[in-house]
């Protein structure tokens, strides 16, 4: 059974920053996959934030890019960050670390329907 975990959320005033942290486990596949960044706002849909491949090819929103940055650990394929620095009030959200299945092959999918599998969710608070 996979499962996500998320830490790293809280609150913090525009213009600072916050990373968060997801660690997958319960993976069989040896080899790395794909590990996404979702975010959901109260009466909004799920967004994505920002993807990361096999082979660590990334991907980020428009409206983060510059400001968001994900990542994997070195050495540890199953961890995956999301530093996000000039945090802005329009980033308040719950955020997902999500994963699709073996399937992709380490490929990230383009449409949020493809990831199976999720984690709890963090609040992440801006304000002043």
């Amino acid at each position: 059974q996979v499962q996500l975990e998320e830490s790293g959320g809280g609150s913090v005033e525009p213009g600072g920053s916050l990373k968060l942290t997801c660690v997958a486990s319960g993976i069989t596949d040896n080899n790395a996959f794909c590990m996404a960044w979702f975010r959901q706002a109260p009466g909004k849909e799920r967004e994505e934030v920002a993807t990361i491949s096999a082979n660590r090819r990334t991907r980020h929103d428009e409206s983060v890019k510059g400001r968001f940055t994900i990542s994997r650990a070195d050495g540890a394929e199953n961890t995956v960050y999301l530093q996000m620095n000039n945090l802005k009030v329009e980033d308040t959200a719950v955020y997902y670390c999500a994963a699709p299945t073996a399937e992709w092959a380490g490929r990230c999918p383009q449409f949020r329907s493809n990831f199976q599998y999720w984690g709890q969710g963090i609040q992440v608070t801006v304000s002043a």
